[in-house]
């Protein structure tokens, strides 16, 4: 039995003549009714009470009808699905992120990708890069948003975000009343890092920028994610150099301020394995194509 049997039998059973059906199906009558008589056989009951004046369904084609009904059913959707995998549009993808990418570039990629394919189920994880680096080689991410620089032969990359320094203060700091912070007025200050370990494109430019004012930070604590070395400006426990995105990240008893002089720009990068996926693929045309940056404030602002 193949498939355009059922197809033969549907439409002979939605028309109940052989000269219609036939029409529909572009072929000639005697080959239908020939199809037709060789599915009987195979089938080992008939599917039509056939006369001069008129073709009716059995009982047992009446049920068999429905059933073939849903078998061309399951398996357009097959196709479909099918279809839609080829051009990236279905299927799971597991994306991981540094914190910091939830504050820009994040939000309006997913809002483009999940627009564009909303039958693709995004699992998300919020990793250091490092951790994104390891778990796209062991293939437990598809794609990551990471701090360059990216080291790898299996791994491919582009960056996709630039921007400057900030500095984030506790609100009850003197240099708050500043409209714009030199970095050798922090010289003596408690600094709150993240590893270089972890991520040394963002920790690089910060001891970079601290140096070219003439001292090395002193390093108060280190953590793992930007709403923790928020948390304990806020605590007071020192202050930080961050992106400037971050003062999208607005936290009670923090002050933002842009720095005086010009910083070292911070990159993200997307990263993914050799031979994607079409639907990593997809993501990384939407990624380069049609997501716009939130809003950042000119001037920082008090959280």
């Amino acid at each position: 039995m193949e498939l355009r049997h059922l197809r033969y039998f549907i439409i002979l059973a939605e028309e109940l003549h052989f000269g219609r059906a036939a029409e529909r199906l572009h072929i000639a009558q005697p080959p239908l009714s020939q199809q037709i008589r060789q599915l009987e056989v195979e089938l080992g009951f008939q599917l039509f009470y056939r006369t001069k004046r008129k073709v009716q369904l059995t009982e047992a084609g009446q049920l068999f009808l429905g059933r073939c009904q849903d078998i061309l059913q399951q398996l357009e959707q097959a196709i479909q699905l099918g279809q839609q995998a080829h051009r990236g549009e279905a299927g799971h993808l597991r994306v991981g992120f540094v914190g910091s990418a939830a504050y820009n570039v994040l939000p309006p990629i997913l809002r483009a990708f999940r627009s564009q394919t909303p039958t693709v189920t995004l699992e998300l994880q919020e990793l250091t890069t490092d951790q994104q680096l390891r778990w796209l080689q062991e293939g437990r991410i598809d794609i990551g948003f990471v701090r360059p620089p990216v080291k790898g032969s299996t791994i491919h990359s582009t960056v996709i975000f630039q921007e400057s320094l900030i500095v984030a203060l506790p609100e009850s700091h003197i240099l708050t009343t500043q409209t714009h912070v030199a970095t050798k007025s922090l010289f003596q200050e408690s600094f709150i890092l993240f590893p270089r370990s972890l991520a040394p494109g963002l920790y690089d430019p910060i001891i970079s920028l601290c140096r070219q004012a003439g001292f090395s930070p002193q390093i108060a604590q280190e953590a793992i994610q930007m709403q923790t070395i928020v948390s304990l400006v806020a605590a007071e426990m020192g202050v930080a150099i961050v992106p400037a995105s971050l003062q999208n990240l607005q936290r009670q008893g923090v002050v933002y301020k842009t720095l005086q002089e010009e910083t070292p720009t911070v990159e993200l990068a997307l990263i993914w394995r050799v031979h994607p996926s079409p639907t990593v693929q997809r993501f990384l045309e939407i990624a380069g194509s049609n997501w716009q940056p939130d809003p950042v404030n000119q001037d920082c602002q008090q959280g």
